[in-house]
């Protein structure tokens, strides 16, 4: 089944009680977990760190730093362990990605199912290593990473103690809206040769079509920004989908999970009372007496599938009737 994750991030403007509508509205979608992020701004950037250019062009008013920008952004420890208990409570999993050490540290004690690193850490080797030392699964976003960069990434999540199969390689492009000329979900195949748990898809594009076309390529994790109303103020919201297009894309990815079905093809039960009625009979296609030869002069196909398959149909040309037949009337067997 593939696990839908309604990436919140920080589209709750920095508020608990707007986090708390964005669970009931996660759940409400059915979304498999809500992701939020946990950080200390002063840990997670220098006070001379710009915003990057979608969040400048998303606030171009403020003037803000990058450091005030997320400092306004910042939960507690304490919000999230409230809303993890509203997760519980609306039936929905939890998340939160850890952008520092000590964010890492607060959030080992609400018990999340498993690590979401952002692709903004997969060359942050101290930050690896202490989230591999949790010993938990690990789902890892991939923008602006190149393979090497990618499997290095691994190999110190490994060295920490994880194993491969305990990683998932979600590929993501970091740009906020993605072009869809910069998307190339293919490149999923090439994260799945590194041997890990699965690959996925952490989708920054604008609408649902590109995450609907990930469940189809075979993602096994879909990723997505969601807001309670893209008109919010934030770095995040623009490109986020409302909690109306978020049940969309949930009801797609689900619609689509099930028409995968398997490898075989085989007749569906579903198809099965069609068959009579599609497929054809070899029947008369004027009189024929009996005694006369059959022959491509005398005989055609038409539905329904009552008689003899077309596919005896050189079994039965050239021989004798064996009995009078009228137009449209099915030959008997041979």
């Amino acid at each position: 089944m593939i696990t839908i994750i309604a990436e919140a991030g920080v589209n709750h403007c920095g508020s608990k009680e707007r986090a708390l509508e964005m669970v009931h509205a996660a759940a409400k979608a059915g979304a498999d977990y809500v992701k939020f992020q946990t950080f200390k701004a002063e840990k997670l950037v220098s006070k001379s760190a710009p915003k990057a250019e979608y969040q400048a062009a998303n606030d171009p008013t403020s003037g803000q730093t990058q450091l005030e920008m997320l400092k306004a952004l910042e939960l507690t420890i304490n919000d999230f362990k409230d809303i993890a208990d509203e997760c519980n409570r609306c039936g929905i999993g939890f998340l939160s990605t850890p952008f520092d050490l000590d964010s890492i540290r607060e959030l080992e004690a609400l018990n999340m199912d498993f690590w979401k690193i952002p692709s903004g850490e997969i060359t942050n080797l101290p930050y690896l290593r202490t989230i591999a030392r949790q010993g938990k699964p690990v789902v890892m976003s991939t923008g602006m990473s190149s393979l090497p960069e990618i499997n290095a990434a691994v190999q110190a999540l490994c060295d920490a103690g994880l194993q491969r199969d305990q990683i998932t390689l979600l590929h993501c492009n970091t740009q906020y809206p993605t072009p869809p000329v910069d998307v190339n979900l293919r490149a999923m195949e090439s994260l799945r040769e590194l041997g890990c748990n699965g690959v996925g898809f952490s989708d920054h594009t604008l609408g649902i079509a590109i995450p609907l076309a990930a469940a189809a390529l075979g993602a096994e994790v879909i990723e997505k920004h969601f807001t309670l109303s893209r008109e919010l103020p934030g770095p995040d919201h623009k490109a986020s989908l409302t909690p109306t297009e978020l049940a969309e894309m949930v009801n797609g990815i689900r619609t689509i999970e099930q028409a995968l079905g398997r490898k075989e093809k085989v007749m569906t039960d579903s198809e099965k009372t069609n068959v009579s009625i599609a497929r054809k009979s070899i029947v008369a296609s004027r009189e024929i007496r009996k005694g006369e030869i059959f022959s491509d002069e005398n005989l055609t196909t038409k539905r329904p599938a009552t008689g003899l398959s077309p596919m005896q149909w050189d079994s039965v040309i050239g021989t004798p009737a064996r009995r009078d037949y009228l137009p449209d009337e099915p030959i008997d067997k041979i």
